[in-house]
């Protein structure tokens, strides 16, 4: 291989912040690594996303503690990703819930995904020998699903595909505020590798009907008011347009993954080329976009072993 991917020699710690984004509502950020989500209600704690493994999870716990002593409940993982699942054994929660999707992707994938992520990021898996093995939910449902905490109603809903197919956002109306998984991110690149182009958009449009008063974010930093808000919703859009039409020319006139990964290159680099995780996820961007364009609408697997040849391929 010509050179590691860009995520192998990203070793430096990130910065953790904890925003309070409405009452008793909080984001677990740092710097474009996987973002948390807490939610606390009248008796207990939700966590949405549970990072990657029990020893980062007690990070989030450590940031938990500092503002409630209640137990935690629930942990809410919004999709099948293995730097979002596989810690969540740390928080001790009776219900661990996913959509009916996702649960189907860790049967699928879920130990590839794991395998190849791990080789990707490493640093992303700080403690990885204390992961017990795939995390499994509890409970699933398809389309939408209310829990309560007490009083406080959390309304957990698939909108439509996009990071994957079994994206879920959570979104808690008593303070209008929604956690997104990685459908949206603030000044991070989106991770398309798994995606779906074609209907990401108007995933991003189901989400902007909500009209909420704040959004924690997959990766960057909390989006507190509706400016900012929106501002991101855009912004994903515009990476996910921007990655997939250069590629997608390129596909209809029979071109190669590589002369994709230059297309979509000119179109992203003068716009995103400072977005955390942008070298990373650029090669699996293209890949997926490629691969859409030509009519597969089910993402391939990534395995460690296809990881490598494809980024072979792009070195040529």
């Amino acid at each position: 291989m010509a050179k590691a991917f860009a995520s192998q020699g990203d070793m430096t710690e990130k910065k953790i912040t904890f925003d309070e984004v409405g009452r008793d509502l909080w984001a677990f950020t740092a710097e474009g690594d996987p973002n948390s989500g807490i939610i606390i209600g009248d008796e207990s704690v939700m966590i949405v996303e549970a990072q990657a493994t029990p020893r980062l999870a007690a990070k989030v716990i450590e940031k938990v503690r500092s503002v409630t002593d209640k137990p935690i409940s629930h942990v809410v993982l919004t999709h099948y990703h293995a730097v979002r699942v596989l810690g969540a054994s740390a928080y001790g929660a009776d219900q661990i819930i996913m959509s009916d999707t996702a649960r189907a992707m860790v049967a699928e994938r879920g130990q590839e995904d794991w395998d190849s992520e791990f080789q990707r990021f490493p640093r992303l898996f700080e403690g990885h020998e204390s992961i017990p093995g795939l995390t499994w939910p509890t409970t699933t449902f398809s389309d939408m699903m209310t829990v309560y905490l007490g009083n406080r109603r959390v309304d957990l809903m698939h909108l439509g595909r996009a990071h994957t197919a079994g994206d879920i956002v959570i979104h808690v109306p008593d303070e209008n505020v929604m956690f997104t998984g990685d459908i949206v991110e603030d000044h991070s690149a989106c991770y398309c590798g798994d995606g779906h182009f074609a209907d990401w958009g108007d995933t991003l449009d189901n989400i902007a009907s909500f009209d909420v008063d704040a959004i924690a974010p997959g990766r960057g930093g909390a989006l507190i008011g509706k400016d900012a808000v929106n501002r991101a919703i855009e912004s994903a859009r515009d990476f996910v347009d921007s990655t997939y039409a250069p590629a997608a020319r390129v596909a209809a006139r029979g071109g190669t993954l590589k002369e994709a990964w230059d297309a979509v290159r000119a179109s992203c680099d003068p716009k995103f080329a400072d977005y955390a995780i942008y070298e990373h996820c650029l090669p699996f961007n293209v890949a997926r976009a490629y691969d859409e364009a030509r009519g597969m609408d089910h993402p391939r697997i990534w395995t460690a072993e296809r990881d490598l040849a494809m980024w072979a391929d792009l070195q040529g």
